[in-house]
């Protein structure tokens, strides 16, 4: 009879482990292609034994990581990397704010500075990121799903990349929204991808311009966490 899959992550991540996961994430595709290749250096019999350490579901041995750093010395060298407050920034995780949206034809959330932090956000991937928002209504469906949760990168300069989904503040909207370039200088469009959704003979969710001057606070979608259906 076969095991079970194992989905569970373990319950203490030791510290060796979130310092190999940052290390794996700036190495991969420069010190090593992939997996399979790391296993045969570290000595594994399988490449889903790196997988298992990356997702947080057993800790690596920590000779294995001192053989790590051992073969990858000169490329951990050139990374602009501090260990020790990268290691505490993912232990700790982002905070998560339960924001909700309020009964309106747009989704307009509740102000995040009066939202107390309801948990942390901790996995690998959202080591730069601020906090963690939920997703609620369809405006942007499929990209984020009603319920999902989102880890966000304060844009403190407000240079927006084209086609990227931002949580954006301004006036007293608060929203996601996919920002466009626009014809007129210093406006983006504020797009929604659900396209699908008509009242009458209109978009549910149609276009609009933005001022980014008008903009309080930018926020990049960089992680999606999606719920699961049981």
């Amino acid at each position: 009879m076969e095991s079970p899959e194992k989905t569970n992550k373990i319950k203490t991540v030791r510290p060796e482990t979130l310092e190999f996961i940052i290390l794996y994430n700036q190495l991969k595709g420069k010190a090593f292609t992939g997996n399979a290749q790391l296993a045969e250096v570290l000595g594994f019999n399988s490449a889903s034994s790196i997988t298992e350490i990356i997702k947080s579901r057993q800790n690596i041995d920590p000779e294995k990581f001192r053989i790590f750093k051992e073969r990858y010395k000169d490329f951990i060298q050139g990374q602009a990397y501090v260990p020790a407050a990268q290691v505490a920034k993912v232990a700790e995780g982002i905070p998560m704010y339960e924001i909700t949206a309020t009964a309106s034809g747009v989704e307009v959330y509740n102000d995040i500075n009066d939202a107390q932090p309801v948990g942390r956000m901790n996995f690998p991937g959202i080591e730069d990121c601020d906090f963690a928002l939920p997703v609620w209504g369809h405006s942007m469906y499929p990209y984020l799903e009603n319920g999902c949760w989102v880890a966000l990168k304060v844009i403190h300069d407000k240079k927006i990349l084209p086609g990227e989904v931002y949580y954006i503040e301004w006036g007293d909207y608060r929203m996601y929204k996919r920002l466009l370039l626009s014809h007129v200088e210093g406006e983006v469009i504020a797009h929604s991808d659900n396209t699908t959704e008509m009242v009458g003979h209109q978009l549910k969710y149609a276009p609009f311009p933005i001022k980014i001057a008008d903009i309080k606070k930018l926020c990049l979608v960089k992680d999606i966490h999606k719920k699961h259906n049981h």
